[in-house]
């Protein structure tokens, strides 16, 4: 079963992935904000790969070319799932409380909640 819970390094693997649409080892170790080793890629994109996130695509001569098999959305919809379970009990406005508490907000993004809520309200 494929598991859409990843760890640091391999969201910032994923991000370079999904920002290029296919990614070798080099280009992910050229692309990432902070130092990592080529094996230390090499390893997390094998990790990825057989949990199903990246797959082989083809070669750049003698390096692999990954290209993404899930979306970034599948994977933030999966992991904040689970946090809203494992950490709030399954109680999504918990979740969003425990966001919002003491931050300010931009208005365009209060906007986009307030029409978020709006929708959700109609679907009901």
């Amino acid at each position: 079963m494929t598991t859409h819970q990843l760890t640091r390094c391999e969201l910032e693997v994923m991000d370079v992935v999904w920002e290029r649409r296919r990614a070798t080892v080099q280009d992910v170790v050229d692309a990432v904000d902070r130092d990592l080793a080529y094996t230390t890629v090499m390893t997390t994109m094998k990790i990825l790969d057989r949990k199903g996130i990246v797959s082989r695509c083809g070669k750049v001569g003698r390096a692999f070319l990954y290209e993404p098999k899930v979306s970034r959305d599948d994977v933030q919809r999966a992991m904040a799932s689970e946090l809203t379970e494992s950490l709030f009990g399954g109680s999504v406005s918990s979740v969003v409380l425990s966001l919002l508490g003491g931050q300010s907000i931009p208005a365009d993004e209060l906007k986009e909640l307030k029409a978020a809520i709006k929708s959700l309200e109609g679907g009901q």
